[in-house]
């Protein structure tokens, strides 16, 4: 164990790092025999080149990004596995203040209480620009293999809106987002926290809906992994995951979100005040400059089977990848996907702790999407 223990791990500069940074910084890791190195990086294809030039072990990732590799997709791809889930939600939805005044215009006062209404007032806006001629609105993900891209598609063509051809979708490195929106660079993103509450705290934007009302407690984060580690270093693997499962409760405890927040808005890790952490972690979102709305499930890092991967996540957010053109449709591909979800490791290390399956069947919808009857 000693001459395995020592990972390195990168990450992108967002709230829902906290478990492994709280693993590396609270004693969690080294309680487990795990010499936890972490890496800062400012963008997601960053952490993609260095897992593909073997400089990580692993990294906090975007839930589709091993499954892009797995299929091949990208520059470097290597063979990984995300056997366990780091953060559930944790996304919104901001557009600029002057869309916002469009969709208020279009919509009813709280059109924002809903996904579905926001869906219509934006619809309503992409409509009228269009009847006076003017270039589609331009929004920002933070990677093409995103949930976020996934997310915003999925609410943009479920509002009748449809990607490409009614808005355009461009990557921006998601510390960049509150700049660009605020310079009009973008008039809109979907981004993790704190960039939608920085932007509205510039008065630059309106947080108009987020990843846990359009998929209520899908898989945000993941602990994406190298076969090769996982092959190699069982031990060191399994450690981790103990550590991480354990940094994740102590994460969830609303007891702990004060010193969470001041631990992560340290100038070597995300750099913010810690002040603009606190509506992430508790689920009170100032949405708008003086509106307040508290979203249930906004964020959840432990507890009901929230860290245990679920293959028919994968497979969903396989489908999801097709759908928009990133992958083609194949038995083969949903076959990787769910593989790549795979609790196995995670049921091992833990004797799944944290919850067992969904209980959906392969390419069932799952459930807690906004435009799913219950």
């Amino acid at each position: 164990m000693a001459e395995s223990s020592f990972i390195r791990a990168g990450y992108v500069p967002l709230l829902d790092s906290a478990v492994l940074i709280a693993a590396a910084h609270m004693g969690f890791a080294e309680e487990r025999g795990v010499v936890l190195s972490l890496q800062r990086e400012t963008s997601w294809a960053t952490i993609r080149d260095r897992i593909g030039v073997g400089q990580f072990d692993c990294a906090h990732m975007l839930a589709p990004m091993p499954i892009a590799a797995n299929l091949g997709l990208g520059p470097l791809p290597v063979p990984m596995l995300a056997p366990m889930v780091l953060a559930l939600g944790g996304n919104g939805v901001t557009v600029s203040s002057a869309v916002a005044a469009k969709m208020q215009a279009a919509g009813p006062e709280d059109f924002d209480t809903a996904p579905g209404s926001a869906g219509r007032a934006f619809a309503a806006a992409v409509r009228q620009r269009a009847e006076k001629g003017e270039p589609p609105l331009k929004l920002a993900v933070v990677h093409r293999h995103s949930s976020h891209n996934y997310d915003l598609r999925y609410w943009l063509a479920a509002s009748g809106v449809v990607p490409e051809r009614d808005v355009e979708i461009t990557v921006v490195p998601p510390p960049l987002m509150p700049d660009a929106l605020a310079g009009g660079g973008i008039d809109g993103f979907c981004a993790g926290e704190p960039w939608g509450t920085i932007a509205v705290a510039r008065g630059a934007g309106r947080i108009v809906t987020s990843r846990a009302e359009i998929w209520r407690r899908g898989p945000e984060k993941v602990l994406g992994v190298t076969k090769t580690m996982a092959r190699d270093h069982p031990d060191a693997l399994e450690g981790l995951i103990l550590a991480l499962c354990e940094a994740a409760r102590w994460c969830a405890d609303p007891a702990n979100f004060e010193t969470l927040a001041r631990l992560l808005a340290a100038p070597d890790r995300l750099d913010v005040d810690a002040r603009t952490l606190l509506p992430g972690l508790t689920g009170r979102l100032e949405t708008a400059p003086g509106r307040q709305r508290e979203i249930p499930d906004f964020m959840v890092f432990f507890g009901d089977g929230a860290a245990r991967p679920d293959s028919d996540h994968g497979r969903w957010l396989y489908q999801q990848m097709t759908r928009w053109g990133d992958a083609p449709l194949s038995e083969e591909g949903a076959r990787i996907a769910g593989e790549t979800f795979s609790p196995a490791l995670f049921d091992a290390a833990t004797g799944a702790a944290d919850g067992g399956a969904s209980g959906e069947s392969p390419g069932e919808r799952p459930s807690g999407l906004f435009d799913t009857a219950p």
